[in-house]
């Protein structure tokens, strides 16, 4: 296996994600780390997310996504740095009414909803960044807008069915409505294909695409550790490894085979095919027929 970069050397050849814009960032993050029982296990991460901009954050299990996710939707405050998110500096603003305008989809934050609730009604819960609809009065232009959220991922069949008796790929769908719920600023997305057989993902994933490319959809942050799951119009990438931030910068640049085997410690391939991402390990084999096809033509 070839010696790849180093994590500083790594950052310094590629292009780094703070490029001067003249929009005001939907989130600046600065110096930002989380430690738990004396463990760092994120940053120093600085960070800005360009209204429109569409990211991945790529990593192996432990390399600080969750934790990552659980600032941005402000549940985590961080241990150092500051944290902007759509114009308010986190502990100078009301978080309870601040998270309102950040949809969030998460394993943890379906784990929540009440089996024998509706779709509908889980939709509509984000209008007030609820868990039930009997905490708050809803209308019934709040109903048509869960609809209509329900029928932007294509699962407007659903809305009448209990969350319990959905497979998870409609929960998954159903989850992603309701970060739409209340027209959001930011959509922050925890590996929403996770548990998901193929045609499951493969469908999540043409939802993403679409939202991708409607000019409606706010700033986006899509968490993976499947080059796979990257749909075709993402536009950016922030790479992490063992909560330190490797690369980050446009997708076509960033993403790399040298990059991708830098942050998984294994030596990969990594080819684009119909706008899609794949990787796969190098093994010794491979690279011998390789080079012997290469010697002998």
């Amino acid at each position: 296996m070839s010696k790849g970069l180093g994590s500083a050397d790594l950052v310094s050849e590629l292009p780094s994600a703070l490029d001067a814009s003249t929009e005001a960032p939907t989130v600046s993050l600065r110096n930002v780390s989380v430690v738990y029982d004396e463990t760092t296990v994120l940053g120093p991460l600085d960070w800005d997310i360009a209204p429109h901009e569409r990211w991945i954050v790529l990593g192996p299990n432990g390399s600080g996504k969750t934790s990552l996710v659980k600032v941005l939707s402000l549940y985590r405050f961080p241990t150092t740095g500051t944290v902007e998110v759509l114009g308010e500096r986190w502990g100078a603003v009301d978080v309870r009414e601040h998270r309102r305008r950040i949809g969030l989809a998460s394993s943890s934050l379906r784990d929540q909803f009440r089996r024998n609730i509706t779709a509908l009604d889980i939709v509509m819960t984000a209008r007030y960044a609820a868990l039930e609809t009997w905490w708050h009065t809803y209308s019934d232009d709040d109903r048509d807008s869960a609809k209509s959220c329900l029928r932007r991922v294509g699962a407007e069949q659903l809305s009448e069915r209990t969350f319990g008796t959905l497979s998870s790929g409609e929960q998954q769908r159903v989850q992603l409505a309701r970060t739409l719920m209340g027209r959001p600023e930011l959509l922050l997305l925890d590996e929403p294909t996770a548990g998901l057989d193929l045609a499951g993902r493969e469908q999540l994933v043409a939802s993403l695409e679409s939202l991708a490319n409607d000019p409606a959809t706010p700033a986006t942050v899509l968490v993976t550790h499947h080059t796979d799951e990257i749909p075709p119009s993402f536009t950016h990438v922030l790479l992490l490894r063992h909560g330190v931030p490797l690369a980050c910068g446009p997708l076509s640049e960033v993403l790399t085979a040298e990059s991708l085997s830098e942050c998984f410690a294994h030596r990969l391939r990594l080819e684009q095919r119909d706008g899609r991402w794949l990787s796969w390990a190098v093994n010794n084999d491979t690279e011998l027929a390789e080079q012997v096809r290469s010697g002998s033509s």
